[in-house]
């Protein structure tokens, strides 16, 4: 049986090193982590150089832990159709085009069948009111809708099937 597929988006290494005491992030840390603990094996993870770049334009005295934790992941092409992909999302309003990185994630995605797409972006992605637009944008232009998550939910999912 093959693994689901799982795109790993910006907001997971970040979270996964988060230094912050507030309540929700040391949450989202911790559920990162004992995600990130729990996939071994059970899941093909990939990522892509959108990630790769956005991370490296992060704080210096972090970025070499965050590039670390995914530098042993396959990286998606952003060949086309994706600019093209990503580009329709800006332009439709389904994704905003600052910062361009969240269009670009959910169209490599999309364009690579992943199972998942895991992030900690509420705003953009992880977002409930923006699913229809999602679903519907691809169903036109005729591509996969990955399902997104968080890693909380995949942890949720994971402890059902068990």
């Amino acid at each position: 049986m093959d693994r689901p597929r799982v795109y790993i988006e910006t907001t997971i290494p970040s979270a996964y090193f988060d230094e912050r005491t507030a309540p929700e992030m040391v949450a989202r840390r911790e559920a990162t982590r004992r995600w990130w603990a729990a996939t071994h094996g059970k899941y093909e993870l990939v990522t892509s150089a959108a990630v790769r770049e956005e991370l490296e334009r992060g704080p210096p005295h972090k970025t070499k832990a965050w590039l670390k934790l995914i530098d042993r992941l396959p990286l998606l092409e952003r060949k086309a159709p994706v600019p093209e992909i990503a580009a329709t999302y800006i332009r439709n309003k389904v994704m905003p085009s600052s910062p361009l990185g969240d269009a670009l994630h959910l169209a490599l995605a999309s364009v690579y069948q992943c199972d998942y797409l895991l992030t900690w972006d509420y705003k953009h992605l992880a977002n409930v009111n923006k699913l229809k637009h999602i679903q519907q944008m691809n169903a036109r232009l005729g591509l996969f809708v990955p399902r997104i998550v968080t890693p909380e939910e995949l942890l949720e999912k994971a402890d059902e099937q068990a």
